[in-house]
């Protein structure tokens, strides 16, 4: 077992010993202390899952293998958890999606939901401007609505990086349906791909 995996999954008992000892013992007067130690926790939780799958890979474990167990697929372990190397320049891969890419997403939604269409538009890079316009990009909108009835609410999105870009997906629900708005943002927060996607169909 390597030393990294010990030290952290060590760090991780004491915190949860600690967390879990506290309402007994009266160790945390303030409650958001115990929010704070519980949310240290979870990173250690997350750097203990990265160490095992490395591990993992380390002894010729395979990405459908993983998946497995975590009950995902081999891509969506690998881009959680891979390490993959830039053909372009041999060196290993940004992996860390874009800062605020969640928040970028729910605005651009927001924007789609209230008929915003010059807004959206002034998002786009270059060639999202030249293949999408505000015209096209209201009759698309319209499109679903006409689909599936009025917008409601979205719900949690993810952020994955891939090579330069990173991929939002976050769920919709209308009132007759539910989509998801895959929205995939440059570096620059511009956006090179926005899709309305039907969940029950091959994405």
């Amino acid at each position: 077992m390597s030393t990294s995996f010990t030290v952290i999954g060590q760090q991780l008992h004491r915190q949860l010993g600690e967390i879990l000892a506290a309402p007994v013992l009266g160790g945390r007067d303030d409650p958001l202390e115990l929010v704070s130690a519980a949310h240290e926790a979870q990173d250690q939780a997350e750097a203990l899952m990265a160490a095992a799958v490395q591990q993992a890979r380390d002894a010729g474990r395979t990405w459908q293998e993983i998946g497995g167990v975590l009950g995902v697929s081999r891509q969506a372990v690998f881009q959680r958890y891979g390490k993959p190397i830039d053909p372009r320049t041999g060196e290993a891969m940004n992996t860390n999606a874009l800062p605020g890419a969640a928040e970028l997403a729910r605005a651009v939604i927001d924007d789609l939901a209230h008929a915003r269409w010059t807004d959206v538009s002034a998002r786009f890079d270059a060639t999202m401007r030249d293949r999408l316009t505000v015209e096209g990009l209201a009759e698309a909108w319209a499109h679903i609505v006409g689909l599936a009835g009025a917008y409601t609410s979205h719900g949690g999105t993810d952020a994955v990086r891939a090579g330069d870009f990173t991929t939002t997906n976050t769920p919709l629900s209308f009132e007759a349906g539910d989509f998801v708005a895959r929205i995939t943002f440059r570096d620059d927060q511009t956006i090179a791909g926005l899709y309305i996607l039907d969940p029950n169909t091959n994405q």
